[in-house]
């Protein structure tokens, strides 16, 4: 265990050193586990076993099926944006809640969750949104802290509600189904869009000037608007439906795997993009090697994360934490506590996806053995995964947006998102607190026989 904690204070050091995180891993994972096999990091028996895990690794890796989900989702959210899927969503949004005070940053948040349920990643909806959103929030006299706040805040949805290529990994990881993964983040998905509107309403109750009241559009105006997003619905019903088995009906009798769905998706999201005219020969070229080299950083890092996964397990840290809850009596309930409490100090300084592959292989042993669901437990690491978005010195959901919104200073910006950072904590603490509000959908997934 000694061997496994120093690892773990070497890692986070190389990091603070901006080490990128997938060396820090892989150099940190293959070095303890040739001390681990040889009882030195110079020992030829321990170096030869860890260079023959580490290739191992990296071949199982490129070799696994079930991955290719990654590259086909992260591939449906680039031609989504390419279909202009986002403006559309925002036009709906605005149109039913723009003329309130706070309405158009409202309208943004929703916004924002329409658009994670078929786009699947927080800085590509963060990314995209700032672009359709800021300027009309600009133009009606909004704070740039709301502003570039709703969206910061709201872009981070994207790894929540389904599709969501970070429950993918998890439940890659854990062996938990991702099916059931994703019926369990539509209501906290639905209860971050609600928390967040509140967020809005109390940030412009303190402050009346900071989202004046839009224009308030007519009946007619609403309905041709939700017409215009036909494409979304249609692309959400089919990779999710076809996910469920909504297609299970003779003479279908289809039943997507999350890999057909993801394919399915991309496929649709392809169509759509080319039937509207947002696609050339060139933006197509773009958004495939876009997505090569994404998928390539994130399976990098996975790797990285596995091979120090495989010394942290080596080392028997998980079965010493066990070992050490059960010898000391310590109460689940505090133990899970204790765990997210780690987590939101990691997020200050961890990136999302990097911070659940680092930590997931540790403590999921420890989680499911204190009797917690593993379902629940990828909900609650993923939300408290959102917080670390917008959490502070890191918040990679702030910089992506300083990175496309020049003129405002990341302190305005996390400045702005605390009201939104204050009301993730109380939907983590109902999450924590009341597990039905995530069971629920994936326990009547389980009834249907899903």
């Amino acid at each position: 265990m000694t061997a496994a904690l120093i690892g773990f204070a070497l890692v986070l050091i190389l990091v603070l050193m901006r080490l990128p995180i997938v060396f820090a891993m892989g150099l940190v994972g293959t070095l303890g586990f040739a001390y681990e096999r040889g009882g030195s990091i110079f020992d030829e028996r321990g170096l030869k076993a860890a260079m023959s895990m580490v290739g191992r690794q990296i071949t199982d890796t490129a070799q696994d099926y079930g991955l290719s989900v990654v590259p086909l989702f992260i591939l449906m959210g680039l031609f989504v944006n390419k279909g202009g899927m986002a403006r559309e969503l925002y036009a709906v949004s605005n149109a039913f809640l723009g003329h309130m005070r706070g309405g158009i940053a409202m309208a943004t948040v929703a916004a924002c969750g329409g658009f994670s349920a078929i786009c699947g990643s927080s800085l590509a909806t963060a990314a995209t949104m700032s672009k359709v959103a800021m300027p009309q929030m600009r133009r009606y006299g909004y704070s740039d802290e709301l502003s570039t706040a709703s969206i910061a805040a709201g872009g981070t949805l994207g790894i929540l509600i389904p599709p969501s290529v970070i429950l993918v990994i998890y439940g890659l990881l854990t062996e938990t189904s991702i099916g059931k993964l994703f019926m369990a983040g539509i209501i906290p998905g639905i209860l971050g869009i609600l928390f967040y509107l509140f967020a809005v309403r109390w940030t412009v109750w303190r402050n009346p000037q900071a989202g004046p009241a839009g224009e308030r559009a007519s009946w007619g105006e609403r309905i041709s608007a939700l017409g215009s997003v036909w494409a979304v619905l249609l692309l959400f019903f089919l990779v999710i439906g076809g996910l469920y088995g909504v297609f299970d009906f003779e003479p279908l009798n289809l039943t997507f795997s999350p890999t057909e769905a993801a394919g399915m998706g991309a496929a649709g999201a392809f169509l759509i993009a080319l039937f509207r005219g947002g696609l050339t020969v060139g933006s197509t070229f773009e958004v495939l090697k876009e997505t090569c080299f994404t998928a390539a950083a994130l399976f990098a890092v996975l790797i990285g994360a596995q091979i120090f996964s495989n010394f942290i397990n080596l080392a028997g840290l998980p079965e010493a934490l066990i070992a050490m809850v059960t010898a000391y009596d310590v109460a689940p309930f505090v133990v899970i506590l204790m765990i997210l409490g780690i987590y939101i100090i990691l997020g200050c300084v961890f990136e999302s996806l990097s911070m659940l592959l680092l930590t997931v292989p540790i403590f999921f042993p420890l989680v499911t053995s204190l009797g917690y669901d593993p379902i629940w437990f990828g909900i609650v690491v993923v939300v408290v995964t959102e917080i670390s978005l917008i959490t502070p010195p890191v918040g990679l959901n702030v910089f992506i947006l300083k990175g496309v919104v020049g003129d405002v200073s990341t302190g305005t910006i996390f400045r702005g998102v605390t009201p939104f950072w204050v009301a993730d904590i109380f939907r983590l603490a109902l999450i924590v607190l009341v597990p039905i509000v995530v069971l629920y959908l994936p326990q009547q997934m389980g009834a249907l026989g899903h």
